[in-house]
């Protein structure tokens, strides 16, 4: 009876060791990623700078306050938000007072704004560099008839309103009726804790199964 018990064994304490090893791993994974949040949302709440003469993608979440001019020409971002529905983000030019020209993201308004007369003119914006990750293979292209953008494209939305490829996202109003949809760590993933549940279930459902085949190992040979 022993020896047919020793290889289930084996293999049964084999693989909790490596269910155990995953789990562990992603708990350490878990302990990282809340370092890194915790500096990404450090860095969004900064206080805000001058819009730097040089910018880049390592910029991402820099908060900066510009003043100058907010244009009238707008894209629209189809979005949904919980609890709210569909509704589009505002992209409109911003003109800063020495003459460069970014893109703003104004925040959202209800599908049935859309349309809706926003206006422009001074103003004094605060808000986040960004690098939205909106885009994908999947992501339709613009419908430009009905001007209906289906994510945050940066390069294409640049040449649209002809202004640098630099998104500025706003963290206060620039206009009535438009909610700020400021930069955030919502988005950003983090599973590691659910991945380390599931791992170490999954080691109790494999430890019960060798129990369980130990039993009926010993039963057949009594």
């Amino acid at each position: 009876m022993l020896k047919r018990m020793i290889f289930p064994l084996l293999i049964g304490v084999l693989g909790c060791a490596i269910l155990i090893a995953l789990g562990t791993w992603q708990l350490k994974r878990l302990e990282w990623k809340q370092g890194v949040l915790a500096e990404i949302e450090a860095k969004i709440d900064a206080a805000p700078v001058s819009l730097p003469l040089e910018i880049d993608p390592s910029m991402k979440y820099l908060p900066v306050m510009a003043s100058g001019e907010i244009g009238t020409d707008e894209l629209h971002v189809l979005v949904s938000r919980k609890q709210v529905g569909a509704g589009y983000l505002i992209i409109a030019p911003f003109t800063t007072v020495d003459g460069r020209r970014v893109l703003l993201d104004r925040g959202f308004v209800p599908e049935m704004a859309k349309d809706a007369p926003r206006g422009g003119g001074p103003a004094t914006v605060i808000g986040n560099l960004h690098w939205p990750d909106d885009m994908n293979s999947s992501t339709p292209a613009p419908d430009t008839g009905r001007n209906i953008w289906f994510g945050r494209d940066i390069p294409e939305m640049a040449d649209a309103l002809d202004t640098e490829p630099v998104l500025i996202v706003a963290r206060e109003s620039t206009g009535e009726g438009i909610e700020p949809m400021a930069v955030g760590i919502e988005g950003i993933p983090n599973d590691h804790l659910q991945y380390a549940i599931t791992w170490f279930s999954l080691c109790l459902v494999w430890l019960g199964m060798t129990l369980f085949l130990l039993w009926r190992i010993r039963a057949r040979t009594i």
